[in-house]
């Protein structure tokens, strides 16, 4: 592994759940295709590469305000799934199994971002 990225486990794990999240979508409805299905990838791959942008050369000021955006994408998929739920897309079981994953993304990230100074 060659970048520093590459071995914070709350990039591995937000990778993990842009996979999981891709999955889930590909049972979404076509007339979904370019609204929540675009937006919840979109913001589910978002974690990961903010994690990876922000930590590459920068100071940790600079490298904290990107881990905010990854914890912004987070909160957004957050809402999507609460969206796929209500529009019927999203069962009960891979909402809260994917809500709770989200959330230890969000909590790991938060602590990250803490621990910057």
């Amino acid at each position: 592994m060659a970048f520093k990225f590459e071995q914070l486990v709350v990039w591995q794990k937000a990778v993990e759940f842009s996979g999981a999240i891709h999955e889930l979508t590909l049972s979404f409805p076509k007339d979904e295709l370019f609204v929540l299905t675009s937006q919840i990838k979109r913001a589910a791959d978002s974690i990961s590469l903010n994690i990876a942008e922000g930590s590459t050369g920068q100071s940790n000021a600079e490298f904290g305000r990107f881990l905010g955006y990854a914890i912004r994408s987070s909160i957004e998929v957050v809402s999507c799934l609460y969206v796929g739920q209500r529009r019927n897309i999203i069962n009960k079981s891979d909402f809260e199994k994917l809500y709770s994953e989200i959330e230890q993304i969000i909590k790991m990230t938060q602590a990250l971002r803490n621990s910057l100074g």
